[in-house]
């Protein structure tokens, strides 16, 4: 069964920065790709950065720019480096991997105050 812990969600002020990890049962390499992903209050869930398998990364173009995405394979950890936050990036941020289905962890919320 896969499992994803997201943590390192907060409270930061705008301008501040967090890093966001996530733990996987298994390998990460069995997965097609990992990515993070946000919902904020009343809206639906979207995109903010993915890693495939073979490294390649794709962003938002809200987070372009501010936001990078790793992966630690020894570890079984993706991270998400946020920098100059802004109060726009408030959401729970989701951990997914991605195979033939998409698994979620229980999400980590971030609070951005201006």
């Amino acid at each position: 069964q896969v499992q994803l812990v997201e943590s390192g969600g907060g409270l930061v002020q705008a301008g501040g920065s967090l890093r966001l990890s996530c733990v996987v049962s298994g390998s990460i390499f069995s997965f097609n790709a990992m990515g993070w992903y946000r919902q904020a209050p009343g809206k639906q869930r979207e995109l903010v950065a993915t890693v495939t398998s073979l490294g390649s990364t794709n962003y938002a173009e809200s987070v372009k720019g501010r936001f990078t995405i790793s992966r630690e394979h020894a570890k079984k950890t993706v991270y998400l480096q946020m920098n100059n936050l802004k109060p726009e990036d408030t959401a729970v941020y989701y951990c997914a991997a991605h195979r033939s289905d998409v698994y979620w962890g229980q999400g980590t919320q971030v609070t951005v105050s201006s």
